[in-house]
């Protein structure tokens, strides 16, 4: 299952844990992703997305049908 969001296209990164001895060793950050459901009226569907919690934060603020026609604009998501 990857991790990425369906709508901003987060993806994990690479940074390094260090410690008090400032040793560094590879680790990785993982966005904030939540599997959502999200009715869209145009198609009168139920919709199932990997969202991160900043896509979220914008659904609520500019509505479902508005950002996924952004994403499309963008080619981050395909919609049937």
């Amino acid at each position: 299952m990857a991790k990425v969001c369906d709508i901003t296209g987060k993806r994990p990164q690479v940074g390094n844990n260090v410690s008090h001895a400032n040793n560094k060793t590879k680790r990785r950050f993982y966005p904030n992703l939540h599997k959502k459901s999200f009715y869209v009226p145009e198609e009168d569907a139920w919709i199932t997305l990997k969202v991160c919690t900043k896509a979220l934060r914008t659904i609520n603020k500019k509505g479902i049908s508005a950002v996924l026609k952004e994403a499309q604009n963008k080619g981050m998501i395909i919609i049937k």
